[in-house]
């Protein structure tokens, strides 16, 4: 791998893109990637996401703002920034009648690897990401798992630096989703610079070491997961009633509510912030006792990023935000 010396691996700075004349896809939206990272891009539908990684894979142009990527200006060099970038987009984009080995040989010669290069690098990628076994059999025989694999793999013939991974786990099951993401750490622990856009939060959760939140074409909120969980908040407790005929009752019992709490009466949960954990618990107990009623479940944690997703952005699609302004 060819890495670029200094700086961060992506610089966005007041990028601006306006499709026709009513649509501001992105609008100033500031964003920096330090090298050998995960970094998670979230935001509801119509935020922004999938237009600034096509901006900075060179497959869109922008109209106003700086952006860099390993260090070189995707207008003035957009062919070297394509030659340190390895791009996964949301469908799979292989031949299902060939075998893994034929798909990534042929990925390599398209790259001009030639005819041994590309073997090599095919029996390299198939060793990495453990599709040895596997590489002479017909793509339509893969796992939904082993295909996103593949899928990456290919996506790393020319040992990019900077990997754009546009929500690659979409629909996969929790196994698959699990060894795309093994995967991915292996690639970060390699040095290369992940840009993940994800609708998982569990997935930004698990993967990302720092997350941008995008919403109507601008960074929103900027952070470690740990450190956007503590803008929503205090730590919460949930508490589950074993009748859920008796979930009003309960919320009345209880010290903290109903200020600030949420009821999910499928679930027959109440969940709400606290500022004390350990006695907010032991008066929840209380309250619930001597109001004779059962607790299936009570539990404190801390907010979740769906939580700050969802404060952060309010809940909405953009599009649906511009649609209720109008």
């Amino acid at each position: 791998m060819s890495v670029s010396v200094g700086g961060d691996a992506i610089l966005m700075e007041g990028v601006r893109k306006r499709f026709g004349d009513d649509k501001q896809a992105l609008d100033g939206l500031d964003l920096t990637v330090a090298r050998g990272t995960v970094h998670g891009l979230l935001g509801p539908n119509g935020a922004g996401k999938t237009t600034t990684v096509r901006v900075l894979a060179t497959l869109l142009r922008h109209d106003e703002g700086l952006v860099r990527v390993a260090g070189h200006d995707v207008r003035r060099a957009a062919a070297e920034v394509r030659r340190r970038i390895g791009l996964l987009g949301q469908h799979a984009a292989l031949d299902e009648e060939l075998s893994g080995r034929q798909n990534l040989e042929m990925f390599g010669r398209l790259y001009h690897l030639g005819g041994r290069g590309a073997a090599a690098r095919a029996d390299a990628l198939l060793e990495r990401f453990g599709l040895v076994d596997t590489g002479r059999r017909p793509v339509r025989q893969y796992s939904g798992g082993m295909r996103r694999r593949l899928d990456l793999a290919a996506s790393l013939i020319t040992e990019p630096e900077v990997l754009f991974l546009d929500e690659p786990t979409t629909g996969l099951d929790p196994r698959g989703r699990g060894e795309v993401w093994e995967s991915v750490r292996s690639l970060v622990g390699g040095g290369t610079t992940v840009l993940l856009t994800t609708q998982y939060l569990e997935e930004a959760d698990q993967l990302a070491d720092r997350i941008s939140v995008v919403d109507s074409g601008r960074v929103v909120a900027d952070g470690t997961p740990d450190e956007l969980k503590a803008r929503v908040g205090r730590d919460r407790i949930d508490v589950v009633v074993r009748d859920g005929a008796r979930l009003d009752e309960a919320l009345k019992a209880l010290p903290f509510a109903p200020a600030g709490a949420d009821v999910d009466r499928d679930r027959r949960r109440i969940s709400a912030p606290v500022e004390d954990r350990m006695a907010s618990l032991a008066l929840t107990v209380r309250a619930l006792e001597e109001a004779g009623i059962e607790a299936e479940d009570i539990a404190l944690r801390r907010p979740t990023l769906d939580e700050v997703f969802l404060h952060l952005t309010g809940g909405r699609s953009a599009d649906e935000r511009t649609e209720v302004a109008a």
